[in-house]
């Protein structure tokens, strides 16, 4: 919410043209007009409702190890799972948008080219950490 925020209150002093891609090194290497800006926020929006919606129904998820001892241990793991996932990717989409203002206005990016593999690794080392436990709860 607060990257909504900062981009409605930076939006009138955008300039026409804004960074819409962005190489490895993170370096802009694609612009388009500032109304571009919304469409990471509404991508990011989409994916949080649909792992919402998915974590509100585990029993039709795909279970590796799963009985009926552990049927509730193992739901409420990956409950837990899509609600770290799904809030892991909104302050991924969040610090984009604010990185993208900066970068609009000339200032420096602040992860420079780490800011993917950051994501990455903290994303799928969620996933390892979560399919681990399921395996220890088994």
């Amino acid at each position: 919410m607060a990257s909504v925020m900062y981009l409605a209150v930076q939006y009138v002093s955008l300039p026409e043209r804004v960074p819409t891609h962005f190489n490895a090194f993170n370096v802009p290497d694609g612009w388009g007009p500032k109304w571009m800006m919304l469409i990471p926020l509404v991508i990011g929006f989409a994916i949080w409702i649909g792992l919402h919606v998915l974590e509100k129904f585990p029993h039709i998820h795909n279970y590796l190890w799963l009985t009926e001892e552990n049927a509730r241990r193992q739901y409420k793991n990956s409950q837990l799972l899509l609600n770290s996932m799904k809030n892991i990717i909104l302050v991924f989409f969040s610090f984009m948008t604010i990185e993208t203002v900066r970068i609009s206005f000339g200032k420096p990016s602040l992860l420079g080219v780490w800011e993917m593999p950051i994501f990455l690794f903290v994303l799928f080392g969620t996933m390892g950490c979560f399919l681990f436990r399921s395996y220890r709860l088994r």
